[in-house]
């Protein structure tokens, strides 16, 4: 299939953009910064999904909306208007078979920077319009939620040990997911699944189901 996939040069993108090269998919990836996946299945394009030129792209038939800044005053910009214009600009045409918003824990538990909080709320809500719309193609839109993930993005409580204990004792497992691990959700989200739209998927080791009885 042909999947295009924002915000590939490193982390969970750059791990979903692997993971469907590695199927054998076709995959144009989107990024402010340089390629750094080198595979002859993979196509690059240099751009901002906000303020940058979208370029015009035929025969899009998996569409993941994974882009995203944290605690910038870009938030609501990159992470919601972004992800709405680079949707409205490829998903709703004939070929479309699947729409992914990769959104957060922090859209249901607002347990973040607030602009960031706001900006997944919104992806979420938003995704669900995109699943109203879109399914007259028979074609699929849920967004998947993460909680901690090991990225570059989250080094600063990841080698804080005071910090990281403190982030373990709020999971269940307690444990983060590893990038590998969203993009193999991604991928059964997009591929696998034809029943499944209009829903947010949870992937937090437990963390929102934490509890305390205390007698």
């Amino acid at each position: 299939m042909k999947v295009f996939v924002t915000g590939t040069s490193n982390g969970i993108g750059k791990a979903i953009a692997q993971k469907f090269l590695s199927c054998g998919h076709e995959v144009i990836g989107l990024d402010v910064q340089p390629a750094t996946i080198k595979s002859a299945n993979y196509s690059h394009i240099k751009t901002d999904i906000f303020s940058g030129e979208l370029p015009e792209i035929e025969g899009i038939e998996i569409l993941i909306n994974n882009a995203g800044v944290q605690n910038s005053v870009r938030d609501i910009d990159v992470n919601l208007k972004g992800s709405i214009r680079v949707t409205e600009k490829y998903a709703f045409q004939q070929n479309i078979k699947s729409v992914l918003f990769i959104a957060s824990a922090s859209a249901s538990t607002g347990a973040e920077f607030p602009e960031y909080s706001a900006s997944k709320g919104g992806m979420v809500a938003y995704m669900k319009n995109v699943a109203l719309r879109i399914a007259k193609f028979g074609a699929t839109a849920n967004s998947l939620s993460p909680g901690g993930v090991k990225t570059a993005l989250n080094d600063h409580v990841m080698n804080d040990p005071t910090l990281w204990q403190q982030i373990m004792n709020e999971t269940l497992l307690p444990k983060w997911a590893e990038p590998e691990e969203i993009a193999e959700w991604a991928y059964f989200m997009t591929i696998v699944n034809r029943s499944m739209t209009a829903q947010d998927i949870l992937v937090d080791n437990g963390e929102q189901a934490k509890a305390n009885f205390i007698w």
